[in-house]
């Protein structure tokens, strides 16, 4: 018996001397989010590294060999650090003194990490005490990579590489000035370069590839989400570059946990709401560790305490921050209020009125855009108006641009945020594919300066009437100078109309600090819309015999005018029976639309 458990034993520990785990866990778009807190209300979030720190500690003590990688988008989205760009920019930045503590072995470079400029970056890149990276950010004068392109972490004797890669599609984005001398390469041929190194140079047991992009297609079926711009090409990774043991994602803000391929796939939401878990079995052969099976998995921070030596090496930050963002700046006369987000984009409102003013005034052009970026963004009510409210609304550090269009771009541009909508059975709701597989409010614009009408019951691509500027109709082959933030006058959210457009002028400061400094010039600003745009539906009625147009309009309730422009008729005098009239209603005042259901 006792050589029988001799002889078990020792199998037991040549099968450990020969196979074991590795974690990998995984951070991206944390946006600087650290305390679990909505900086808009203040309020509780389940968000942030604090709670993060949390389950880090806790799977630390549960395995033995664990490496914490981020995917990027840092060091922008919270005013924690707006703060610390802008206003105070000589300490540690705080994203990365937390993370110096949590001891990440690598962060990969984001699209959002250049919005504060180069500057403010490397000073980021100089504190960590783990290495940025990216390989296919290239120094053009220098003809090399900007950052390091991968790094290899020792985990006893196991060697593994962490390459890193960032989206290609920044400069659609990005004003010039934060990436001037850069250019960015295909990430999928630089990674079959790297990947090769790795593996055969390197001689690396495990290769992960940390991308700051996202899978562009189904992971099941290989079917396209959405249009194949080079936005996001982590499926294409896998399909054509060898040897990725692990494929970790960021940028689109979905929480994923899959295999394709075989090859477990990480995406963990954004803010710091969940920590992607890889774990990788690893067994010894040849004198080589190689990967024979894995699980991945999103742990949530719902219901997770936030760990109290991060809140406190953060609480310095904070407090100059939560009294920043508590100076009144002016006062609001009416509420520039959001009760419904979905409302808020069917019609005027107070709120996003009052942005495109701000642009207007102080960009000198007539004729603005703007968009309520997501569903949580409710603005202020009247009284005073504080620093938070306002960063609480703007949440991009946008600058903006003056660029002149056709009509035609104009017209396009709206048709293209009227894909938004979809009507079924005279009810409104979000287009699916505005929402899956990532919300994008934020493409949604609301113009200020033209008015137009969105017909909700007409074909996406031809839901446009009633486009006017100063009281005539826009002109598809004329020059109109507009306003925009320089994210979608690049071309941003697919607006392709706007790339490459000539820029007039540009205004540098940030859309927030505008809408600051117009407060503190105006010191009380009146909540009001002009109505210049509206979302209708589209009704036909049949003319009666005896009836003339006057009456038909009086009955419809539309105006005389309206009437005859939208069905283009020449003598309102010669109508006949049995014509068919279009006509428009505002979609809100058609809620519910039963007049028109039961031909009214």
């Amino acid at each position: 018996m006792k050589k029988l458990l001799g002889i078990i034993l020792i199998v037991l520990a040549v099968s450990l001397l020969f196979s074991t785990e590795v974690v990998i866990l995984h951070t991206s778009d944390l946006h600087g989010n650290i305390l679990p807190i909505n900086y808009a209300t203040n309020s509780p979030s389940d968000v942030g590294l604090a709670k993060i720190a949390t389950l880090i500690k806790q799977f630390r003590n549960e395995y033995q060999n664990v490496i914490l990688v981020d995917t990027g988008d840092l060091i922008q989205g919270t005013p924690l650090e707006y703060y610390h760009a802008r206003i105070d920019n000589k300490p540690v930045d705080p994203m990365i003194l937390v993370m110096n503590k949590l001891g990440y072995s690598a962060w990969i470079i984001g699209n959002h990490e250049f919005n504060y400029g180069l500057d403010v970056l490397e000073k980021a890149v100089s504190e960590a005490q783990f290495p940025a990276l990216s390989a296919n950010i290239i120094d053009v004068k220098e003809n090399s990579s900007l950052f390091k392109p991968y790094h290899i972490v020792n985990v006893g004797d196991i060697k593994i590489g962490i390459l890193g890669l960032t989206t290609k599609y920044i400069p659609n984005w990005e004003d010039p000035k934060n990436i001037e001398g850069l250019d960015f390469l295909d990430p999928v041929e630089v990674a079959k370069k790297y990947v090769d190194i790795l593996k055969n140079k390197e001689n690396v047991d495990i290769v992960i590839v940390a991308y700051h992009g996202g899978l562009e297609r189904d992971p099941q079926t290989g079917e396209p989400t959405e249009e194949l711009t080079g936005e996001n090409q982590a499926y294409q990774l896998l399909q054509e570059v060898d040897g990725i043991d692990v494929l970790l994602l960021g940028h689109q803000h979905r929480t994923i946990a899959t295999k394709i391929n075989n090859v477990p796939v990480s995406m963990p939401s954004y803010w710091g709401k969940s920590l992607g878990k890889i774990v990788l079995k690893l067994e010894k052969k040849d004198n080589k560790w190689q990967v024979i099976d894995s699980s991945v998995e999103q742990v949530s921070v719902k219901g997770v305490t936030a760990d109290e030596e991060i809140t406190s090496l953060i609480k310095p930050y904070d407090e100059k921050v939560q009294a920043w963002l508590d100076q009144p700046v002016g006062y609001a006369d009416g509420d520039f209020w959001v009760e419904n987000p979905l409302f808020a984009r069917l019609q005027d409102n107070p709120l996003i009125e009052f942005v495109n003013k701000v642009q207007m005034y102080y960009s000198k052009a007539k004729i603005s855009s703007t968009a309520l970026f997501n569903n949580s963004i409710k603005g202020w009510k009247s009284g005073p108006i504080t620093l938070r409210d306002i960063n609480a609304v703007y949440i991009y550090p946008n600058t903006l641009k003056v660029i002149k269009v056709t009509g035609k771009d104009i017209k396009d541009a709206l048709e293209k945020s009227a894909d938004y909508f979809v009507m079924e059975n005279y009810t409104v709701s979000v287009n699916k594919s505005w929402v899956e597989p990532k919300p994008r409010h934020y493409n949604y614009d609301m113009w200020e300066g033209i008015s137009y009408k969105i017909v909700l019951n007409n074909p996406s691509g031809n839901r446009i009437i009633d486009l006017m500027f100063e009281g005539k109709p826009i002109e598809m082959d004329k020059e109109y100078e507009i306003v925009l933030n320089n994210y979608r006058a690049g071309g941003g959210g697919g607006y392709t109309m706007f790339k490459g457009k000539p820029v007039v002028r540009e205004v540098m400061m940030e859309v927030s600090e505008l809408m600051a400094d117009y407060i503190l010039e105006h010191k009380n600003i009146k909540a009001t819309t002009d109505n210049n745009w509206q979302t209708v539906v589209k009704f036909e009625y049949v003319i009666n015999p005896g009836e003339t147009l006057w009456s038909i309009s009086k009955r419809l309730g539309v105006s005389l005018n309206d009437l005859t422009r939208w069905n283009n008729i020449k003598n309102p005098s010669l109508i006949k029976p049995g014509t068919k009239l279009v006509y428009y209603k505002n979609y809100i005042d058609t809620i519910p639309p039963i007049k028109e259901l039961i031909n009214f």
